[in-house]
Order: structure tokens, then C-alpha cells, then sequence
């Protein structure tokens, strides 16, 4: 192993993925709440799918948008999480050259779309609020559509040079990646040349997308607020407030788990690498699980369906 591990090589046939660093012991006890989480996110997410589908109420750009949010956390996670699962209970942890880039796109590509999707959705809440009267006007199918379209054009474009630049590199050191997924500064790290540009362009990604989605959302809460301190009355503004909690809460649920993870790759290094391992690990699935059960539970109409759906059960 020691010496594959320092042959020279262009691109590797495969890499090596560790899992949890130092923890190895402790995958399978790892794996029970990780395992639980998928399911939920799966299970939860594709409840939602089926609710909105079948609710003619729900047809509207709020709940087309959640239904965009709930296919990119459907991919994210199943992105990582199968695998992760193989190495924790089986040791499986070869993964192919291409599989490993594949594997680094979708996970940076629908990062940044369940970003985009949340601008998005401020924006539906915007105009519900702030033009409640030409919402239906403004927001129309096919703007709906057409906004859909930006945010995964853009997403998808934006991660390209990810894999490419990835492969690009010659690695000569070793094949191993101290995680359980590839991502593209943890593979990346692997070369043995001078790796700015990736570093770099990692950075100019998170900024121009992350940094610019955080800016929209937060003029689009400014607008808000700033109509919602106009209503006359304080039930009035509780009311229309109640209406954004959903989404403020999923928007905590994906941006501080990024932020964490994006300084921890590049800054933390005082922070055990099984730390934050696992917690960059964790964020693969937390927003999946998360984002089905806060809708699900703020949401007066979903609720309500699912309510009815477990009633027509029992009956």
C-alpha cells in the first residue's frame, strides 16, 4: 500500500476514501444516525413532491419552488450518502478517478442551486408581501420556469472548471482523501503542483455565488421588513412575519453549515481533522432532512394534506 501510495502517477485509477479519520472503529455506530437521516431526507422529501402534486391549492410559485428545493436535497444527498454508508459498514473505500470528479461536481453544483432556489423564494415572498396584489401577474409559469432555468444554467456552469481543473493536476503523493466524499479542496490538496488557481476559483465561486445569493436575500428581507413595520396593526405584521419563517429557517439550515465548512477547509487547521470531517459530513444531509420537516410543519396547507392523507389511511 505505502508503495502505490507514492508511485507517480498523472491521474490515479482510483482514490481512497477514509471515511472519519481516527474514528474508523466507530463507523458502524456513525453510520445508524446518518443512516436515519437519508432515509428521512429521502422518505420526507419525496412526501412533499407527492403532496404538492396531488393539492391543486398548492400550484403556485411558493410550493413549485419548494418542489425545486426538495429534488436538488434529493440529489445532494444521495450524491454522498450511498457511498459514505458502503464505507461505514462495508470498508468499501476505492472509488474511481471519474467517479470521485463526477461525485465533487453534483456535490458543489447542487450546493449552489439549493442557494439560488432559496433567492428565489424571497423573491416569491417579496412580491407575496411587498405586491400582494400583482403577485400572480409578476410571478406567472412561465417566469417561475424561466427563474429555474437561470439557477441551474448557472449552478451547472459555474462548477464546470471544478472537475476540470481537477484533472488537470498530476497527483504523485498519495490517492488517499482523508473524508467521506470528494470534495474539490480535498482533492485538489492531493497534487504536487502549485494549486492556487483551484484554490482560488473555489473562492471567486463561493463568493459570486454564495456571497451574492446572501446579498439578494438580504435586501429582499430589508424590502420586507420594511413593509411589514408599515401594517397598522401588530397581529397584522405577526401574521405576514409568520409567513417568511419557513424560509428563514431553511436558510439558516444551508447557508451557516457552508460558511462553517468553507473556513474550516481552508482556515481551521487547528480543528481536528476528524472534526471536521464529520461535520462536513453531516452537512451533506442536514439540509435534505431539515428543509421537508420545516415546511411540513409551518406550512398550513402541507400540513393539513398529510394530515389527511394519514386519516384516509386509518379509515
Amino acid at each position: 500500500m505505502l508503495e502505490s501510495n507514492t508511485t507517480h502517477f498523472t491521474n490515479p485509477s482510483t482514490f481512497i476514501l477514509l471515511g472519519i479519520p481516527s474514528l474508523e472503529a466507530a463507523h458502524v455506530w456513525i453510520s445508524i444516525p446518518f443512516c436515519a437521516m437519508y432515509t428521512a431526507a429521502v422518505l420526507g422529501n419525496f412526501t412533499l413532491l407527492f403532496i404538492v402534486k396531488r393539492e391543486p391549492s398548492l400550484h403556485c410559485p411558493m410550493f413549485y419552488f419548494l418542489c425545486m428545493l426538495a429534488v436538488t436535497d434529493l440529489v445532494m444527498s444521495t450524491s454522498t450518502l450511498p457511498k459514505m454508508l458502503s464505507i461505514f459498514w462495508f470498508n468499501s473505500r476505492e472509488i474511481s478517478f471519474s467517479a470521485c470528479l463526477t461525485q465533487m461536481y453534483f456535490v458543489h453544483c447542487f450546493s449552489g442551486m439549493e442557494s439560488g432556489i432559496l433567492v428565489a423564494m424571497a423573491l416569491d415572498r417579496y412580491v407575496a408581501i411587498c405586491h400582494p396584489l400583482r403577485h400572480s401577474t409578476i410571478l406567472t409559469y412561465s417566469v417561475v420556469a424561466k427563474i429555474g432555468l437561470a439557477v441551474v444554467l448557472r449552478s451547472g456552469i459555474l462548477t464546470l472548471p471544478y472537475p476540470f481543473l481537477a484533472r488537470l493536476w498530476p497527483y504523485c503523493r498519495t490517492n488517499i482523501i482523508p473524508n467521506t466524499y470528494c470534495g474539490h479542496i480535498g482533492v485538489v490538496r492531493l497534487a504536487c503542483t502549485d494549486i492556487r488557481i483551484s484554490s482560488y476559483y473555489g473562492l471567486f465561486d463561493l463568493f459570486s455565488v454564495i456571497g451574492v445569493d446572501v446579498f439578494s436575500i438580504t435586501v429582499s428581507y430589508t424590502q420586507i421588513l420594511r413593509a411589514i413595520f408599515r401594517l397598522p396593526t401588530k397581529e397584522a405584521r405577526l401574521k405576514t412575519f409568520g409567513t417568511c419563517i419557513s424560509h428563514l429557517c431553511a436558510i439558516l439550515a444551508l447557508y451557516l453549515p457552508i460558511f462553517f465548512f468553507s473556513l474550516t477547509q481552508r482556515f481551521g487547521h487547528n480543528v481536528p481533522l476528524h472534526l471536521r470531517v464529520l461535520i462536513t459530513s453531516v452537512y451533506q444531509v442536514v439540509p435534505p432532512v431539515l428543509h421537508p420537516m420545516i415546511y411540513g410543519v409551518r406550512t398550513k396547507q402541507i400540513r393539513g394534506r398529510l394530515l389527511q392523507l394519514f386519516m384516509y389511511k386509518e379509515t
